[in-house]
């Protein structure tokens, strides 16, 4: 069973096997998925108790719920430091790539002068990735 680290959250079996999936998924599933998978494991599982326990790891900081799409919300593990987004439009891979935005953004913005940023924003860019481009007629 995994830990739910160093929070207040109490460890049940439900929990480790969801955090464990979202960590083995290496992030940006959306909740159905997380669902389907963690179903293989504990069969009497229901998608409301998949919710709730998303939203406690969310509310103790243990994971991130990102909006790469207008359909789903996507859950990764919380990351420290800055990371961003490429998202495929024709298969809807999604792959991360680090820039950092706030540095960025403090040097080369004029207004950003003496503007004390605590927190930068996602930055998601899409667009085909190189597998879509290649089946494309």
């Amino acid at each position: 069973m995994t830990p739910l680290g160093e929070t207040e959250l109490k460890s049940t079996d439900q929990r480790s096997v969801i955090l464990d999936i979202v960590r083995a998924g290496k992030g940006h599933l959306d909740a159905g998925e997380i669902y389907q998978r963690a179903r293989k494991k504990l069969p009497r599982l229901s998608l409301s108790t998949v919710y709730r326990a998303l939203a406690k790891f969310k509310e103790t900081g243990l994971i991130e719920e990102r909006h790469l799409d207008e359909n789903h919300h996507h859950y990764e593990i919380s990351h420290r430091g800055e990371h961003h987004h490429l998202i495929c439009t024709g298969c809807g891979k999604v792959v991360e790539f680090k820039l950092p935005l706030t540095e960025i953004v403090i040097e080369k913005v004029p207004q950003a002068a003496g503007f004390k940023i605590n927190h930068s924003g996602e930055l998601s860019l899409s667009g085909i990735c190189p597998d879509c481009r290649k089946k494309a007629p």
